[in-house]
């Protein structure tokens, strides 16, 4: 019997593809360059023996700056070179608790259908002293003011949702992170002529240096607080060690009449 379509839920969409595209536009690489150029200052000053990149919006290895050694990719159909594929969900990763040492995850707040449920995992599967890195859109820029003054206001890249880098950085420490630093990428606005772009170039002179955290991109490093509690062991309660204190040894000059 079909339900009606009151109770009928439908399947949130993918957003990932429609992004995809927009990355393969001539401002998407140009944006892209400027994340890669980003986290290649991060990516050489962390450490570990596993990293994994979440999401499929762009096929670039994200890692290359890395100098951890095995690195994974995880999506629907991953396909990055220079990266172990791993076909699972990010909300659900098969990996063991605390085994991970550093996780990427790019513009995965702005497409997941739960951002928390997203942090939650890629926290589980970090060691203790373990980094995230999370790159995102950043509503205070000028592209989020070019958001406000356009319609309609879900057209790529804003697809969902924005998450403020500070808003996000109160989740993070809610999950028990240390928010290590913020920094931002792409100062020019969202203009689709390359010819106009570049006579704004002199803004990716004066961004960094006099507003650092109004990039189009922003990029958020947080560690994983180590736990400082030490583990209760179960003691094993055996009545001969119980009973030996109060039993103690025989006295001197007693023998036990061992005869029944």
């Amino acid at each position: 019997m079909d339900l009606p379509r009151l109770f009928q839920f439908d399947p949130p969409p993918d957003l990932q593809p429609d992004l995809a595209q927009w990355y393969a536009c001539e401002l998407g690489q140009d944006v892209l360059r400027a994340e890669e150029a980003l986290l290649a200052d991060i990516l050489p000053e962390l450490f570990g023996y596993h990293a994994v990149q979440l999401g499929q919006v762009v096929k670039h290895n994200l890692l290359t700056a890395s100098r951890i050694r095995h690195r994974t990719v995880v999506g629907a159909a991953p396909t990055v070179t220079g990266l172990s594929p791993l076909v699972a969900l990010p909300e659900q990763l098969p990996f063991a608790t605390g085994s991970i040492d550093l996780v990427l995850i790019h513009h995965g707040v702005d497409t997941a259908v739960s951002t928390h449920a997203l942090l939650r995992e890629a926290s589980r599967v970090l060691i203790p002293g373990g980094h995230i890195l999370v790159v995102g859109f950043n509503p205070w820029s000028l592209w989020g003011l070019w958001r406000l003054l356009r319609f309609p206001w879900s057209r790529v890249p804003w697809l969902r949702r924005f998450v403020s880098p500070q808003r996000l950085a109160d989740w993070m420490r809610l999950l028990d992170f240390e928010v290590v630093g913020l920094e931002s990428a792409f100062f020019v606005p969202p203009l689709q002529s390359a010819i106009v772009r570049r006579r704004f170039a002199w803004l990716e002179h004066l961004g960094p240096r006099y507003w650092s955290q109004g990039g189009a991109s922003y990029v958020l490093l947080a560690r994983k607080h180590e736990s400082c509690l030490t583990p209760i062991r179960n003691r094993i309660f055996t009545p001969q060690r119980a009973l030996a204190p109060i039993l103690g040894e025989p006295h001197a000059g007693f023998e036990i009449d061992r005869q029944p």
